[in-house]
């Protein structure tokens, strides 16, 4: 009889059971996952069938898989299929199983899925054949040692035409007489400081600059001087502690770029060192990566909870260069290489699925593509596999700019380094790869747009510290092709981001001066991560302006600043229950579970329209809470009716939130907003506990003074209502262009059961129904 298997079940926090009967599959193959059968040492067998009794003609076994996932070597044919997994045992030596059942436990549970026609093929070629074109040539991180003579060809006939001649004026100079960086000091007392932290990584950001710019540089002109002076900085980074200030558990971004530094400078350095000079590299490489392999794989154990945004990243900072630098040299290299194309192939990304979404924000986004896509690119270029077929990656460019349109401010969810400034060039530079990936002359178009927008943000911390956008410019102009912008003029209206729970509204994005955004969120991934408790929140940017706007500054993660009040929902356009909102504190699975859910969006020829529930967001906080949904429309691509429904166990008395760059003016259930460029009526036209009581503040509540001082003030309104049990309040929003006057006007009928309130613009009425608070 065969050794029971344990099969635990699944959490919010966990990888899933998957595929299964509920399962529709976006890609062909499936991507099967399990939760594990034991801590530690788990290797399993796989079996697919046609058959719901495993016949053997009509089965797939797969033996000795590592971890709890798998992706399949070959498409599978349309139609119904059964799959199910054991735990493999591990043999006493000398005595080998001779029958599959001496070998492994009894099987898993059954369970079902179906393949359809038409699906993306996107299968992960096996271990035994994934690195068969790998060339054990160097250099191997970005340009093949194969492709260097035309690359050099086309540097020495014409430099502009791969962006060389910035590159080696602003990115490779720089470095030949700088100063050698002095290995970074420990904190004072060894208590991380905020602006010690961020100075650490970004002189092991220069110190990834010197070593990789100067290396390439000195190759590909094949000038001695130049190799001479990236040896000196490779050397000088070998000198420092692995184990010291720059070591993963110290600061991870500083051992992030250390560690890519050592990748990049032994990979194109490589037929410039001694065999001993090899050796001393790569070994410090070996040490650094193993750090960061183990934590992920051994600590965050991102195969079993995926949602750790530092140790996913770092596979593709980290493990991807560095791994193929040292692949067929170092035994471990091809286990974390393996470890890092399967979780690639199946997991990536947690944040977000097929609508290519980002649950963690737009910022987010630009950090996690901006190191996903080098990765990816390396990948591509060494090994053949090509994950940008993977269905997130065809449509993720669609997220910047539905959500983080180029011409905004202040109207995007969560953690965000830019907050206030322009959409960042990076991530116009991100969407562009995806441009040249799918040909989608939208995100060329928003790449241009960005570019001409940022144009003095290069030297700040959150560009310098992280990328040089002339090497970025010389890998993308002799990668990828030139793609035609094209103008946004017939984007979807209302767009709808159901794996991660955002909804975009759009009117005239090809006219910035006449663009209206909308945006609102009830995600199923709560307050996690950088991501805070605003479900059901909304942002509008109007006309050139921010109104209703992402509140806050940002001034560094576990500030008061964030803690106290970006992350939590009185920063956001959103209620307070009893003057209590979600969850957002740092229990990860109360964070997971203060989620939202996007019941419903439509689009009709007068009007677009979203239906959020938050519910579950504030259970934490107010257990009683019954029912929370707020519905939006947007009519005529004009005005916004906003109307929140509040059902409570026991009384209770809600205060409306709203955010401003302004002072507002407040007369009665009016509050006014006079911006630069546009100006906005806000108006509260129904409230079933009666009229709301409107104050306004412009204090951060539990900020540190310190982190905010010289900083603009902005304006939050608390419009509050009487104590009741239900609650029903109607609002309207009217961006108005500056010098441009119009209104809305409006009456109730309640003669019904419902409350049936009428919208008048130029003539054009529409009718929205509230149902009263019974």
């Amino acid at each position: 009889m065969s050794k029971p298997l344990y099969q635990p079940q699944s959490g919010v926090l966990t990888v899933q059971y998957a595929p299964n009967e509920q399962s529709v599959l976006i890609e062909n193959p499936p991507r099967f996952t399990w939760i594990p059968a034991q801590l530690e040492h788990d290797r399993y067998i796989l079996q697919y069938s046609q058959s719901s009794q495993f016949d053997l003609e009509a089965t797939v076994t797969v033996l000795s898989i590592d971890y709890n996932l798998y992706t399949p070597d070959h498409v599978l044919e349309p139609g119904v299929y059964y799959w199910r997994y054991a735990l493999l045992l591990e043999q006493e030596e000398g005595t080998p199983g001779t029958d599959i059942s001496d070998i492994q436990t009894e099987w898993s549970t059954v369970r079902c899925f179906t393949v359809t026609e038409g699906l993306p093929e996107t299968p992960l070629a096996g271990r035994g054949e994934r690195y068969a074109q790998a060339a054990k040539e160097h250099p191997r991180l970005w340009l093949q040692a194969k492709e260097l003579p035309d690359f050099r060809r086309k540097v020495n006939e014409n430099p502009a035409s791969v962006g060389w001649d910035v590159f080696y004026e602003r990115s490779v100079k720089p470095w030949i007489e700088r100063e050698l960086i002095s290995e970074p000091q420990p904190y004072p007392n060894n208590k991380r400081v905020a602006n010690l932290w961020r100075q650490m990584y970004i002189d092991c950001q220069e110190a990834l600059y010197a070593v990789r710019h100067l290396s390439v540089a000195g190759v590909v002109l094949e000038d001695q001087n130049l190799i001479e002076r990236a040896k000196a900085w490779l050397f000088h980074l070998t000198s420092w502690d692995v184990n010291g200030t720059t070591s993963r558990d110290y600061n991870d971004e500083a051992s992030f770029r250390i560690t890519g530094a050592l990748a990049w400078g032994y990979d194109w350095l490589y037929n410039e060192l001694s065999q001993e000079e090899r050796e001393l590299v790569r070994e410090n490489l070996l040490r650094r990566s193993e750090q960061i392999a183990f934590h992920v794989i051994e600590r965050s154990k991102i195969h079993h909870v995926p949602f750790d945004s530092h140790a996913v990243r770092s596979l593709s900072s980290v493990l991807v260069p560095g791994c193929i630098a040292m692949l067929g040299e170092e035994e471990k290299a091809q286990q974390w290489l393996n470890y890092t194309l399967e979780y690639y192939a199946c997991l990536y990304s947690p944040w977000g699925g097929i609508d290519g979404g980002w649950a963690e924000g737009p910022m987010y986004w630009t950090t996690g593509m901006a190191f996903v896509t080098e990765a990816i690119n390396l990948l591509k270029k060494y090994t053949g596999v090509d994950f940008y077929q993977r269905p997130f990656f065809q449509k993720t460019g669609d997220y910047p700019l539905y959500c983080f349109s180029p011409d905004t401010l202040r109207t995007s969810f969560g953690d965000q380094s830019t907050l206030g400034d322009p959409v960042s060039l990076k991530t116009g530079f991100n969407i562009r790869q995806f441009a040249g990936i799918t040909g989608n002359g939208l995100y060329q178009w928003y790449f241009e747009q960005t570019k001409s927008i940022d144009t003095d943000s290069e030297m700040k911390f959150y560009n310098y510290g992280w990328w040089d956008f002339r090497f970025d410019e010389m890998v993308y102009l002799n990668d990828y092709p030139s793609v035609p912008a094209q103008q946004p003029k017939e984007i979807e209206p209302v767009k709808w981001f159901r794996d991660i729970g955002w909804v975009a509204f759009h009117a005239k994005m090809d006219q910035p001066d006449r663009h209206i955004m909308l945006l609102t969120k009830s995600s199923p991934y709560g307050s996690i991560s950088h991501s805070h408790g605003d479900q059901n929140g909304f942002l509008l940017h109007a006309y050139g302006e921010p109104l209703a706007i992402e509140s806050g500054y940002y001034v560094a993660f576990n500030s008061t600043m964030h803690m106290n009040w970006r992350r939590q929902t009185r920063s956001t356009n959103n209620l307070l229950i009893d003057g209590l909102g979600q969850y957002a504190g740092t229990n990860k699975v109360l964070n997971m579970a203060a989620s939202g859910i996007v019941e419903d969006v439509q689009t009709h020829p007068a009007y677009t329209y979203s239906r959020c529930n938050a519910t579950a967001a504030y259970k934490e906080n107010v257990p009683y809470l019954e029912r929370y949904v707020r519905e939006l429309y947007f009519i005529n691509e004009s005005y916004i009716v906003v109307v929140d429904q509040v059902d409570l166990s026991q009384p209770g008395k809600i205060d409306w939130l709203f955010h401003t760059l302004y002072e507002m003016k407040l007369d009665g259930q009016s509050f006014k907003v006079k911006g630069q460029k546009a100006d906005m009526d806000g108006r509260f036209v129904y409230s079933s506990s009666g009229d709301l009581e409107l104050s306004q503040t412009s204090e951060f509540t539990d900020v540190d003074p310190s982190e905010i001082e010289g900083l603009d003030r902005q304006w939050h309104l608390s419009a509050s209502t009487r104590v009741a049990r239900s609650h029903r309040i109607a609002t309207l929003l009217v961006p108005i262009r500056k010098n441009e006057p119009k209104y809305v006007s409006y009456f109730m009928d309640d003669q019904g059961h419902g409350v049936h309130l009428y919208f008048t613009e130029d003539g054009i009425t529409h009718k929205i129904e509230v149902p009263k608070p019974y």
